[in-house]
């Protein structure tokens, strides 16, 4: 659906061993999704979810299939980035190109892994990359001015959208994101956005990385990512990227084993792949058959018409209804036919939204 998620971060902080589980994780369930041969710097992972287990438990299908959600890694960024530092305009132009940032922050302390700034300052760290970020967009912004300025002069829309761009640069030096901008939800505002594709206002999960003895109990470190992520609206997952590229290579019931042995309950690396699906504003339904029960992808919000194209065009072109069962009532009653007989399926029309969850078998003619 072209929707991604860049790991950005610092050099040394986790980021590329968070990105080589994701790839693992992405080659072990290579049979399971399609389109898994993509470039080196991208990664097409499986969403967890249960879910599918329990349907499969009712349908026993002969395949299931996973949602999924592309992570991007993105080289380490330094200061001066925005300058060109380090490669920093490709880089930036890379961020730029996704809708969610990890944001990996380096959370324990090593002595045999250096550190580009000396010393560990999680908090520190963060600013650099955003500041560099906000630097980017000031830029960017500036641009734009320079030729809306000329339009202004004979175009009235190029006159609005001239007033636009000035509230945002002096939102932006001050040192505030665009995510922050009070008009952010404004039409006006999405439309420039959409043409710039502005590095900060992009949603923003914090990779709290931790060592291994950092994993049952917060350490001072992740206590102040966690902080300054609840002062800014942002999530922070705690991982071990170590451990999470381990856990990857092992089978199900060791990766349990090995997970309770260190006090955790799931796996860190499941949590960001989920919680960076729903920030890019996805959800599930599901379609369940004996050849197949399969997760499909679409955006929240769309309508019954709209999440049949994801299927197959003429699903929507030729779209008739929607037979509906929730995932509860599926579950409950045991299936499509004892759910019908208990009444709990549905028929929608065209302005039905679907909700995540619903279990769906479409009618249509072409």
């Amino acid at each position: 659906m072209g929707l991604s998620i860049g790991i950005v971060g610092l050099p040394n902080v986790g980021k590329s061993t968070t990105f080589n589980a994701l790839t693992k994780a992405q080659n072990a369930e290579a049979q399971n999704y399609p389109f898994c041969t993509i470039e080196p710097n991208k990664a097409i992972v499986p969403v967890p979810d249960g879910r599918l287990d329990e349907l499969s438990k009712i349908v026993n299908p002969e395949k299931i299939q996973h949602a999924v959600v592309e992570f991007v890694d993105i080289a380490g960024l330094v200061k001066g980035a925005s300058k060109g530092e380090g490669l920093g305009n490709q880089f930036l132009a890379n961020i730029r190109e996704t809708e969610v940032i990890l944001h990996m922050v380096r959370c324990f302390e090593d002595g045999n892994v250096t550190h580009v700034e000396g010393n560990i300052n999680p908090i520190r760290d963060i600013e650099i990359i955003e500041l560099e970020l906000l630097f980017a967009d000031l830029e960017t912004l500036q641009k734009r001015k320079e030729k809306t300025t000329k339009q202004a002069k004979f175009d009235k829309d190029a006159r609005k959208e001239l007033e636009l761009i000035e509230k945002v640069l002096a939102h932006l030096e001050e040192s505030r994101p665009t995510r922050t901008f009070p008009e952010r939800d404004s039409e006006e505002f999405q439309k420039l956005d959409t043409a710039l594709r502005f590095l900060t206002n992009k949603d923003v999960i914090y990779g709290a990385n931790v060592d291994e003895d950092g994993l049952e109990e917060d350490n001072v470190f992740v206590k102040e990512v966690q902080k300054y992520s609840k002062e800014v609206g942002a999530e922070t997952i705690k991982l071990c990227a170590k451990v999470e590229e381990e856990l990857v290579g092992l089978e199900e019931a060791e990766q349990i084993e090995f997970l309770e042995s260190m006090g955790v309950e799931e796996s860190s690396l499941d949590t960001i792949i989920r919680t960076g699906f729903a920030k890019l504003g996805l959800i599930t339904y599901f379609t369940a058959g004996v050849k197949e029960v399969r997760a499909w992808t679409i955006e929240k919000g769309w309508k019954a018409p709209k999440s049949a194209s994801v299927i197959h065009n003429d699903f929507e072109k030729g779209f008739i209804r929607a037979e509906i069962i929730g995932y509860e009532e599926y579950v409950k009653y045991g299936g499509e036919a004892k759910s019908k007989e208990a009444g709990a399926m549905r028929l929608e029309g065209k302005d039905y939204v679907v909700a995540d969850g619903d279990v769906i078998h479409f009618r249509f003619n072409v």
